[in-house]
């Protein structure tokens, strides 16, 4: 049963750090992955991306220099470190398993999705 369990979210102050882990379970995690987030009332958002040997990421202008993703394959495991935190940070944040190779950001490229985390930027 292929499975994501993300961990890490909380609730943090502004200028706070959160690190989110994503734990794939089911399958080796030789794909790369997307952090996506939705904030209430909004749309799920892309906000960074790391293939499948980490050598490439991207990541979304709003968090572009503040989150820095990466991975560990030996522990089926992708991080999101998330620096200098913004109350409009404020959201669900899920990992994703990419399926297929348009752009990175968009949702229907993904297949396999997490439960979600919540991170809470407030003071």
């Amino acid at each position: 049963q292929v499975q994501f369990v993300e961990s890490g979210g909380g609730l943090v102050q502004p200028g706070g750090s959160l690190r989110l882990s994503c734990a794939a379970s089911g399958f080796t995690l030789d794909y790369g992955i997307g952090w996506f987030r939705q904030a209430p009332g909004k749309e799920r958002e892309g906000i960074s991306y790391i293939s499948t040997s980490g050598g490439i990421t991207y990541y979304a202008d709003s968090v572009k220099g503040r989150f820095t993703i990466s991975r560990e394959n030996a522990k089926n495991t992708v991080y999101l470190q998330m620096n200098n935190l913004k109350p409009e940070d404020t959201a669900v944040y899920y990992c994703a398993r990419r399926r297929s190779f348009g752009r990175w950001y968009a949702s229907s490229e993904y297949d396999y999705w997490g439960q979600g985390t919540p991170v809470t930027v407030s003071s």
